[in-house]
């Protein structure tokens, strides 16, 4: 059976992507959080004004805003490329 998984090392991201993340990593985490539970407090006041439509549409942003907090957090744990990053240090 053939093995297709990335092996560490072997596959490196692209400047754009290392530039995004730059400044994106000095976004706090908390501030993505702070945006999805606003979103979800925004949602619930449109639907309390009768406003369903957009209610529906600003609470569908709370889950991008919680995966783009825990993919900040693992960029700063982790960076995009860590394995490279330490095999070029030594």
């Amino acid at each position: 059976m053939t093995d297709y998984r990335v092996a560490p090392g072997e596959a490196q991201e692209d400047q754009v992507t290392a530039a995004i993340e730059q400044v994106t990593s000095k976004i706090p985490s908390s501030a993505y959080f702070g945006m999805a539970v606003a979103s979800m407090a925004v949602s619930v006041g449109f639907k309390a004004a009768g406003k369903s439509d957009n209610a529906l549409f600003i609470g569908q942003w709370a889950a991008p805003f919680l995966i783009l907090g825990v993919y900040n957090k693992m960029v700063k744990q982790h960076g995009s490329d860590a394995a490279t990053s330490r095999a070029s240090a030594l």
